[in-house]
This record gives structure tokens, sequence and C-alpha cells, in this order.
């Protein structure tokens, strides 16, 4: 049955944001008018629109220490006669836990629903809309609980299949030694925005700009950005802390001049302490990268670079706005490992506009011949203020099938590379409701990446759409300050952003500068 709108009664009405998730995973929208007054409250699917479903809600009397919900979900179309079905979901009462456990068992209920109601099902995370569902396994593994009852925990409570319920809990598993901090240590990670991109690629709504023509344009932001390196300095000295990793993305950085991209490097590697073990800069489109750049890198040493081609086919480059060929791709890849540079990721994309199975197989295969030491498989996401998403009927996607298969393939390589997945995240929007995937040959793990997903690590923002996030030990609570991502509103609001962010730092790590 194609259902089209959805109405709510009882006490779903409550929790209608836990319900929309999951409509939103069937593309049902809610209704726009209420149900009649005359509805009858024991057969409400008598009086529905046609495609139309209605869910209702009881909460039930607590017994035997547990919470238990009630959900019917009443449907009529054109087809068939009003029909209902219902689940009913228990879970033990948890001291603080009330609400969200009733969000847990509504969506849990709507989604068993509507699959019987439909006949589809909108993909494998089940419940699942959040970017982070490796954070779900490391609360349960801090509880004690075996890879076992994590992997069946995952499939009861949340509704995940069998496959990655087995495969979150693996990254979670080999994140594990990253993230159990040491004693003592205040370990942070830091981030630089470089807000550049040569170009605006098809797919993208990041906020990244064309660099300026206007050297004095381009004067201003560097100097606002140094200012910004500069107060973080003042903050590690001050409070005596460990940069683990340094992370430099975008946007382009490479897009910068040459001698601006150094000036960039030069003062980026004053933030660095003797413990630091990562420095990477994202250096994704083979169009902004010449011979200075490199020397850049190397002369600060930068430990880590990503090239994102995001395919290896020419006709696809061409069609969302890349400015290279394959062969540009190859040559920068080539000059990156000559010069040294320990560790390469590359960046693909499965369910680009016109490609199938055959495309990221020989995508897979070109990029197999280079080595990379690190591999990054995204699903495309059709997002908000992408030109894609704006002009989506000019394009021919792969559908949710299809882009499934391109990341079987995928991860079939990254097997025969001798890699990992060793991080994940999900965004909105992805087809077939997937997920992306980072995958690492042994000991050249991104480690910035684990502690920017995991949220288990402080990470201080640099630059335009940089977020600082403070991360209290003790109880694992963030709290996050974010900059503008317009660079004019960076810009002009700048004092006010350090401001903020050195009263957050100072919050969480004043006790240090009194210990010493």
């Amino acid at each position: 049955m194609k259902v089209e709108q959805y109405f709510l009664c009882g006490d779903a009405l409550a929790y209608s944001g836990a319900v929309n998730q999951i409509m939103v995973l069937f593309e049902v929208l809610p209704a726009t008018c209420p149900l009649g007054s005359d509805v009858n409250p024991d057969q409400p699917g008598g009086f529905l629109p046609e495609n139309a479903v209605l869910i209702r809600n009881r909460i039930l009397p607590e017994k035997d220490a547990q919470i238990a919900l009630l959900t019917e979900g009443f449907f009529r179309c054109a087809a068939h006669k009003p029909g209902r079905v219902v689940r009913q979901a228990t879970a033990a009462i948890v001291p603080g836990e009330h609400d969200r456990e009733m969000k847990r068992l509504l969506m849990h209920n709507v989604l068993y629903i509507m699959r019987k109601i439909t006949g589809t099902d909108p993909g494998p995370w089940g419940i699942l809309r959040g970017v982070r569902p490796t954070k779900i396994v490391h609360r349960l593994l801090d509880k004690g609980l075996s890879k076992q009852q994590i992997t069946e925990k995952m499939t009861a409570d949340y509704a995940v299949n069998a496959a990655k319920a087995e495969l979150v809990t693996k990254i979670a598993l080999y994140q594990r030694p990253f993230l159990l901090p040491a004693e003592g240590k205040a370990c942070v990670s830091i981030y630089i925005g470089i807000p550049y991109c040569p170009s605006r690629c098809l797919y993208c709504s990041f906020p990244a700009y064309v660099r300026p023509e206007n050297p004095r344009e381009l004067l201003v932001f560097l100097n606002a950005l140094e200012q910004d390196i500069d107060t973080v300095i003042k903050l590690i000295e001050r409070y005596g802390l460990q940069v683990e990793t340094v992370y430099i993305g975008g946007g382009t950085p490479t897009s910068l001049p040459p001698a601006s991209f150094a000036r960039v490097l030069d003062r980026v590697s004053r933030l660095i302490t003797a413990e630091t073990k990562e420095f990477t800069v994202e250096a994704g489109r083979p169009d902004s990268i010449d011979d200075g750049h490199i020397e850049a890198l190397c002369r600060y040493g930068v430990t880590r670079v990503s090239v994102n081609p995001q395919t290896m086919q020419q006709k696809t480059l061409n069609r969302i706005g890349r400015r290279h060929t394959v062969e540009d791709i190859i040559k920068v890849f080539g000059k990156f490992r000559k010069a040294g540079i320990p560790v390469i990721n590359m960046d693909v994309i499965a369910g680009l506009p016109g490609e199938d199975e055959q495309d990221m197989e020989d995508t897979m295969q070109k990029i197999s011949q280079l080595g990379p030491e690190n591999l990054t498989v995204h699903t495309l996401a059709l997002k908000k203020g992408s030109l894609l998403k704006a002009n989506l009927a000019e394009y021919d996607l792969p559908d949710e099938k299809t882009t499934a298969r391109m990341l079987s393939i995928a991860d079939g390589y990254a097997s025969t590379l001798g890699m990992n997945p060793y991080y994940m995240y999900r965004q909105k929007y992805m087809t077939g409701n997937l997920e992306n995937i980072g995958y690492c040959q042994q000991g050249t793990e991104c480690l910035y990446n684990i502690q920017m997903m995991e949220e288990r690590q402080t990470v201080i923002g640099i630059g335009p759409a940089a977020a600082t996030k403070a991360v209290d030990r003790s109880t694992w609570r963030l709290e996050s300050r974010y900059n503008a991502k317009d660079v004019l509103t960076y810009i002009n609001r700048l004092p006010s952003y350090l401001n903020e962010r050195s009263k957050l730092l100072t919050r969480l790590f004043a006790h240090r500068e009194e210990e010493t």
C-alpha cells in the first residue's frame, strides 16, 4: 500500500517528533488538517481519507518494573477495506530514562506497523536516525556488555539488521583502544576550517565559497584566521593541553594560493605539541594543488593528506562539476607518494548520478592500483542547499539496491587492500538510508576522525563553520560552540566567538591551571 499522509491521536500526540522520524523513512507526510470530530474511536480507520494512516498510542500501566506501550496503526486505501496493525513493546524502567525509552518504543512500534502496511523496508538501520550509531555501542561497552550482547541489543532494541549490528559493533571495538584516555592527561584535537573551493560540486552543501579574486578580501580572512589560531595557542599553553591531532579541512584548503597556504601551515604548526600524533590536510581537488602546496606540506610536517576524487569516471567528474581529469588524480597521488607523506586517504561516493556497479568496480580497480593507506566510502546524500537537490529531475540516480551493491564492491576492494573499517557516520537523506565508512590499514587510522565522531575528546574548532566541542570525561557531557558559516559574519563577530570559546574551555580546564 502506498501511504501519502498520517494522522496522530491518543498518547502519540505527545511524541509527534518520534513518529515523524520514522514516517520520513517511508516518505510519508503529516496530514495538513485534523480528522473530523465524529471519528469512531473503536473503528477510526473507516473515517480516514484514502492512502492514509492513523497512529494511536496508549501508555499502559507499569507492571513488574516494566513500561509498556501499545501502538495501533489504522489504514485505508482504495483497493482494501480499512485495516489495523497492532504492536506492543515493553522496556525495563530506568531512572531518568522514561521519556527516552518511550520514544524508542514508539519508533520501534511505528516502524513495525509501517513495514506491515506498506510492504516495504526503508533501510537496514531500523529506528536509528542519528549521525553516530557507534556512540550507542560505546555506551553499552561502558556498561560491560559483550560483543554478542551488544549485537543482539542493537537488533532487538533498535531494529538494526544483523549485518549492520555486527558492523557497527566491530567498528566500535576497533576504536576502543584509541578512546580510552590516559589518566591525568588533557588531550585535545584541533580542527581548522578553510572555507574556499576551486568550484562548487553538484552534490555539495558544505559551507564553502569559491576563493575570492580580490587579494585584499583573502588577506582579511587570513588575518582573522591567524587571530583565531593565536588565541588557541595561548589556551594550550595556559592549561598545559596536549594536542593529539590537528586537522585542516574545508572547503578545500589547497585552493589557497601556495604562499597563503604556506602561511596558514606555518601558523597552524605552532599548535603542535610534543604529544601530537597526526597532522592531516585535506587536499581533495587535484586542480587546486601544485608543487608549492606539496613543498609546504612536507616543510611543516603534515603526516596525512586526503585526495578525494569521489569517482574515477571522467563522465561523472564532468557531470558533478569537477574541473580535472582522472589522470590529474593519478598524477597528484604520485606526487604525494614521491614526497613521502606517510598516509594518503582517498574518498569515493556510491550513488553518484549516472553511475552503476560497473562504474564502482572500475573506480575501485584504479584506486587499488594507486594503493592508498586509507579509503573513505560515502553514500550519496541529497543535501538541502546542494545543486543536485535543487535540480533533481535532471539527473538519473542509481536506486537503493544498486547503491548498496556499490558499497559492497568498495568494501571488497578495501579488504583486498588490507584495510579494516574503523569509523562510520550517517547523514539525513542518504540513498537507501545507508552509511559512510572509513577504512584503514593497521596503524594508519585517522585519529581525528575517531575522536571527532565518537565525541570523547575535546575538539577545538578554528575558522568559519568550525565547532568547539568540550567533553567532560567524567560524565561524557558535551557542550558546544559554533562559528558562523558565512566568512564575513565570522570575521565581524570573531571577538565574540573567541570570548565564548575561551569561557567554555576555561570551565573545562581551569583546574589544570590551579594544579600547575
